[in-house]
């Protein structure tokens, strides 16, 4: 069991109700969105990891596209040519939260995982990229890397997830980073869903929870059947 707390900046949070804390999520919403809308997966991994604090921070920026939402960093006038500088600007507060967030469970990086969805994806993605080993997961619902990585985080596994119909950030991008991340001898695994666009949908949601749960991170794979390749990484959920 675990309790809904009411935490400073808007923040949604689970926490176990009784027993140690063994696992931290910290949850990044989309543009113009806020922590409300991460329930259906805080929801979805209360129920999988019950001894787990769930974390759903309010983006650190008002949202500059209308009255009522965050963002973690501006949309207007965003392009390829300054969405990374834009991207290295609004990672240091949010690396700080999720340090410090460590430090409150007295949890390590490798009990982190961090989750978002769309701009929160970017966001993710990104800050274990600048900071190897910040996490020990990353799940990417329907996002993109600001630029694609030049280098692959060796302490994280990443799990990209997307709909295949998503008109908002394509799932090209999303098979581009798989690609370039077995390039670089990275960790991680890419779920697609036909006839779904851009949504937290609860087919992916669940695919997520699935990989959590069943995925050996690559080191720990070649460790321990000493091979120089990845597991099964890809699939099609229809």
């Amino acid at each position: 069991m675990a309790s809904l707390s009411s935490a400073p900046s808007d923040t949604l949070e689970f926490l176990p109700l009784e027993g140690e804390t063994r696992q931290l999520f910290i949850l990044l919403h989309g543009v113009g969105a806020t922590p409300a809308s991460m329930r259906p997966l805080a929801e979805a991994l209360r129920a999988a990891f019950p001894q787990a604090a769930i974390l759903a921070p309010a983006g650190f920026e008002a949202y500059d596209g209308g009255p009522a939402g965050r963002q973690w960093f501006s949309v207007r006038g965003v392009d390829e040519a300054n969405r990374a500088e834009r991207v290295l600007q609004a990672l240091p507060p949010l690396v700080d939260y999720i340090r410090a967030s460590q430090a409150r469970f007295h949890l390590l990086q490798s009990d982190t995982a961090l989750a978002g969805f769309s701009q929160g994806a970017i966001m993710a993605l990104e800050a274990v990229g600048a900071h190897d080993g910040l996490a020990g997961r990353v799940l990417a619902f329907s996002g993109r890397y600001a630029r694609l990585p030049q280098w692959a985080p060796q302490y994280t596994t990443i799990h990209l997830l997307h709909g295949a119909n998503d008109n908002v950030i394509q799932a090209t991008h999303t098979e581009q980073a798989q690609a370039r991340l077995n390039e670089l001898h990275g960790d991680a695994t890419i779920d697609i869903a036909t006839r779904i666009g851009h949504e937290l949908h609860p087919a992916l949601i669940q695919r997520a929870i699935v990989r959590l749960q069943t995925c050996v991170p690559l080191r720990s794979w070649e460790a321990a059947l000493g091979l120089n390749q990845h597991p099964p990484s890809g699939s099609v959920i229809h």
